[in-house]
């Protein structure tokens, strides 16, 4: 058997296995951000990494670059576990307590801002690995000063709402009700999203008005503007994404249609009504059944 055949074979096994690791249950990281009211990663995002419009988006791109922006899907702590207030200190919880999202942390009256009034409102996260586990949004005190950094003991200690998040989501969007109290003028809610498969943690900060409109209106990204950016995330779906050193364009773009195609399996096995297997059988049937191909493959090329 020549090298160059040896080569393709033990290629095409690795590929096979690339694929098992691809589609092992657990494997994918949960991300997202709130859509609505929209963040402050999303709407800086949808205004365009290489040329936003507000000041408040064009000083982040000048201090931190650009790659926040791409990263838009995560403000993330990987080990959170529930932890949240211990990890994360006063004056750093819109970024999480971390470097690359410093300038989320601004306490600024500038950022864009979306119109709220009190009473009932919906909810609206732009999930892009969907997994199980806790939304809970909480909105600043009465008297809360926009020009000082967001503290802790800014937040009620009652959320405006939670509700928990499925396994799978087939539309893209986790969507649940919550109910605003009164306040007046510019206020922030606060979004946690713990898995519970996971101890992985994201975050988020909406800048809100209430009884009058926004100075600047908060827009979120459409899905062409997301579709746009992939190819320059460095958000990975096999991990924790975002920090890992070396990470390619083409690699990334690679990981993102491999998070698709473990998202579609899990969205099969929700439209089949089994909320555990499916995706599992699914997952070993194609790794085993491509592994197999690929040593039969190598056997026949050694006999040959």
């Amino acid at each position: 058997m020549s090298v160059r055949r040896k080569a393709a074979s033990l290629g095409a096994v690795g590929a096979a296995s690339a694929l098992l690791v691809t589609f092992t249950p657990g494997q994918a990281s949960a991300h997202g951000t709130m859509f609505g009211p929209v963040s402050r990663v999303a709407t800086c995002y949808a205004e365009g990494p290489e040329n936003p419009k507000t000041q408040v988006c064009k000083d982040l791109v000048a201090t931190s670059g650009t790659q926040p922006l791409y990263d838009w899907n995560e403000v993330n702590i990987a080990n959170a576990n529930g932890q949240h207030q211990r990890l994360i200190p006063d004056g750093k919880l819109c970024s999480a307590n971390r470097e690359k999202y410093k300038a989320l942390d601004w306490a600024r009256t500038d950022w864009p801002a979306t119109k709220v009034s009190s009473g009932a409102l919906n909810f609206r996260y732009r999930v892009t690995a969907a997994h199980p586990g806790t939304m809970t949004v909480y909105i600043t005190k009465p008297g809360y000063d926009p020009t000082q950094p967001l503290k802790w003991s800014d937040l009620e200690t009652t959320p405006v709402a939670k509700a928990g998040t499925a396994r799978t989501a087939p539309s893209g969007w986790y969507e649940f009700s919550g109910t605003l109290p009164e306040r007046s003028g510019r206020h922030m809610l606060y979004k946690v999203w713990q898995r519970n498969d996971s101890a992985e943690a994201f975050y988020s900060c909406s800048d809100v008005v209430f009884g009058q409109a926004a100075q600047v209106a908060a827009k979120a990204p459409t899905q062409q503007e997301i579709d746009a950016g992939a190819d320059k995330s460095t958000v990975t779906h096999h991990g924790h994404g975002g920090d890992l050193p070396g990470e390619q364009a083409a690699s990334n773009k690679l990981a993102a249609q491999d998070g698709k195609v473990a998202l579609n399996a899990e969205n099969t096995a929700a439209a089949a009504g089994d909320g555990s297997t499916v995706p599992q059988t699914i997952a070993g049937a194609a790794a085993v059944g491509i592994t197999a191909a690929c040593f039969i493959m190598f056997r026949r090329r050694k006999t040959a």
